[in-house]
C-alpha cells in the first residue's frame, strides 16, 4: 500500500472512531443524573426493630423510596447525643437491614454532640455512641452514629456510560443558578440500583437544590 493511500485510511478510521465514540462522551458529560435529598433517617436490624418496637413487629409503608425495594415506613423514633439532647420522630427505612446505625447531617452532629465520621452506609466501626428511643424500649449502641458521603447509586450500564467504576470518587456538579460542584463524590454501583445522586439536607441547602436538580460528572 502506497503511503498517501495509507495515510487516508488512516484518516477514514479516526474520522469513523470520532463520529462514534466523541458525541457519546460528550452527551455523558450533560446533566443527566437525577438530584436526590437525604433527611436524617435510621436503618435497623431485626433485633433491634425488636426492642424499639416488640418482638416480631413489621415495619408499614409510608411510600417507595426511589431505590427498588427501599421504603420509607410510618415507624419513627428519637435519637439521644452525647450531651443528652434528643432529635424525636427521626424515620425507619425498610427494609431491615444487617446493621442498626443512624444517618445524620453535619447540623445535626452538632445539635447532639457528636465528631461524626462521613462514611458509606454499613461502615459504621469506631463511630460515636448513640441511643434510640422507641415506643417499646431502649437500644443503647456502643457505635452507629455517621454522616453518609455523598455518592451516585447506578447501574452497572450506567458505569459504562459515565466511564467510571464502582468506589471511583469523583467531582459532580449540580446545574442551577446557584451551583455547587461537590468533590469526593462515591460510585456505587449494583445491579439493582437507579440512577440517582444522594445530598444530605446541608449539602442540599449549600448548593440551593430542592429535590428536582440534575447533576453531571466532571
Amino acid at each position: 500500500m502506497e503511503e498517501q493511500d495509507y495515510k487516508k485510511l488512516v484518516d477514514m478510521i479516526t474520522e469513523t472512531i470520532y463520529k462514534e465514540i466523541k458525541p457519546k462522551e460528550e452527551s455523558s458529560h450533560l446533566f443527566s443524573i437525577p438530584v436526590e435529598i437525604s433527611n436524617h433517617h435510621v436503618h435497623l436490624t431485626r433485633d433491634s426493630l425488636d426492642i424499639l418496637y416488640g418482638k416480631d413487629y413489621e415495619l408499614t409503608k409510608l411510600r417507595d423510596l426511589s431505590q427498588p425495594g427501599e421504603f420509607a415506613s410510618n415507624e419513627r423514633i428519637s435519637i439521644v447525643g452525647a450531651n443528652m439532647k434528643v432529635i424525636e420522630k427521626v424515620r425507619i427505612l425498610g427494609p431491615l437491614r444487617e446493621y442498626t446505625q443512624a444517618e445524620l447531617s453535619i447540623t445535626d452532629g452538632y445539635f447532639l454532640g457528636l465528631d461524626l465520621p462521613t462514611r458509606i452506609s454499613g461502615n459504621i466501626k469506631g463511630s460515636p455512641p448513640i441511643i434510640f428511643i422507641g415506643p417499646k424500649g431502649v437500644l443503647t449502641l456502643s457505635e452507629g452514629a455517621i454522616r453518609a458521603a455523598r455518592h451516585i447509586h447506578m447501574t452497572p450500564k450506567d458505569a459504562e456510560y459515565y466511564q467510571v467504576k464502582n468506589g471511583d470518587r469523583v467531582k459532580v456538579e449540580v446545574s442551577g443558578e446557584h451551583g455547587v460542584i461537590y468533590k469526593d463524590v462515591v460510585i456505587r454501583v449494583s445491579q439493582k440500583s437507579k440512577l440517582a445522586f444522594h445530598l444530605d439536607t446541608d449539602e442540599a441547602n449549600a448548593g440551593n437544590v430542592k429535590g428536582t436538580g440534575l447533576a453531571r460528572i466532571l
